[in-house]
């Protein structure tokens, strides 16, 4: 009867399998940064506010277009003028209404970043929050760090492997950490909480002097698992 040739799930004393995980772990610079900015109004009657807000709004989508292709994206997110009760008598009467819209920016030039930050916070009645650095999607970094942590997996089998006084034969799977479960198969650093929030009720005189703002570096990180077949080990 001649022997199964199907692949087992597990080794045999002819061909034992070494399992291992490889890591990775690089830091990089960032190659995005995003800034959050709220434009808000306020009037006594609906269409006063909603000028004002219009008019607001323009001003900060100008300015921020004005930097060109230093501005990767420029989107508009919620938008919202809501009234303000106070009480009158036994009832309650609209006392003034506030608009706000909320709009977010990537830039991938920072020499402009510091710059255009102040002169947003500088406009009136509008806030700012941010950066947030990143890493875009298809950034190289991604790959490097898989390439990374497969070699490691390599190397630790081989050691595993010369330990016993073995050697490698053939690689049997390899595969994401989590790849056969729900997970993330890297992880970016973004950064902390805001690094700054500012609102003015009107615009300063001169022009504010622009933020330095110092990029902060991403953690990528990249993790495989990876099954070999080895010669019977010298025991």
């Amino acid at each position: 009867m001649t022997e199964d040739a199907t692949p087992q799930p597990y080794g045999t004393p002819a061909a034992p399998r070494v399992a291992v995980c490889g890591e990775a772990q690089l830091e990089v610079d960032p190659e995005i940064a995003s800034i959050s900015i709220t434009v808000s109004a306020r009037g006594t009657d609906r269409r006063t506010a909603l000028e004002d807000l219009t008019r607001r709004n323009t001003t900060i989508l100008d300015l921020i277009k004005s930097y060109g292709d230093a501005v990767e994206k420029l989107e508009t997110g919620t938008f919202s003028i809501s009234p303000e009760l106070t009480r009158h008598g036994r009832g309650e009467r609209i006392r003034a209404y506030h608009g706000r819209v909320h709009l977010t920016a990537e830039l991938s030039d920072f020499t402009v970043l510091g710059e255009l930050t102040t002169r947003l916070a500088d406009q009136e009645l509008t806030s700012v929050d941010g950066p947030w650095w990143s890493l875009r999607p298809t950034s190289p970094a991604h790959g490097q760090a898989r390439t990374q942590a497969v070699h490691e997996a390599v190397t630790r089998a081989r050691e595993y492997a010369g330990a016993l006084g073995a050697r490698l034969v053939a690689l049997v799977e390899l595969a994401d950490l989590g790849a056969e479960a729900p997970g993330p198969r890297y992880m970016e650093r973004r950064s902390a909480p805001p690094m700054f929030a500012a609102a003015y009720a009107g615009g300063a005189p001169e022009p504010a002097p622009a933020l330095d703002l110092e990029p902060q570096r991403q953690t990528v990180h990249a993790s495989v698992n990876a099954r070999f077949t080895m010669t019977p080990p010298a025991l």
